[in-house]
């Protein structure tokens, strides 16, 4: 039936079922990172990641591959999930509001970093990839971008300092951040997915 999903273990779930599940497994991730979030926004969020870990799992799958709903796997913070790509846009989100919420303005004769390159790279490929998705009607491809998008600010943020570096450096990868917590949040909402500012 269209309202039933097959589980991992082979069974069928009625989506609401589905989504109620997620959205309680989604809660228990965000509280066990953010422990300080109050009642009311914990619920918020846990529905935005929850709903959006299901969405995710739909359309992060090939339309020609079968696949099985596993709510552990795809309320993960870590691998290909809505989870972890809502976390990286709230991570940077927070890392722009502890700058003072800056307008870069990019000083293009900077040297960049392996890392630094590597991100600018990946932001810049965004136009061709939604202009494919679109003409392919494969969304599974924007959800394989934004992955690698998020792995790569990652592997930035873990090789370059941002707050603590000099001018004009600081500002140049503010920048990136900016744009990437931007390109992330544009992504998951052409995938009808939330991106918190706070996880």
């Amino acid at each position: 039936e269209c309202d039933r999903a097959k589980t991992r273990a082979g069974g069928t779930v009625r989506l609401m079922d589905l989504l109620d599940d997620a959205v309680a497994a989604a809660r228990r991730v965000v509280q066990e990172k953010n422990s300080d979030l109050p009642a009311a926004e914990l619920d918020s969020i846990a529905e935005q990641s929850g709903i959006g870990a299901v969405k995710y799992a739909d359309l992060s799958t090939s339309r020609v591959k079968d696949y099985t709903f596993d709510l552990a796997r795809m309320t993960a913070l870590t691998g290909n999930t809505a989870v972890y790509l809502q976390y990286a846009h709230a991570r940077i989100r927070s890392i722009l509001r502890k700058a003072g919420e800056p307008t870069p303005v990019v000083d293009a004769g900077q040297a960049l970093e392996p890392a630094e390159r590597a991100l600018a790279l990946e932001l810049d490929a965004y136009g061709s990839t939604v202009i494919e998705v679109a003409s392919t009607l494969e969304p599974h491809r924007l959800c394989g971008y934004l992955y690698e998008l998020a792995r790569d600010f990652t592997a930035f943020y873990d090789n370059c300092p941002v707050l603590t570096a000099d001018e004009p450096t600081r500002t140049n990868r503010l920048a990136l951040c900016a744009l990437t917590a931007r390109t992330l949040a544009h992504g998951l909402n052409l995938l009808a997915i939330k991106a918190p500012e706070r996880m």
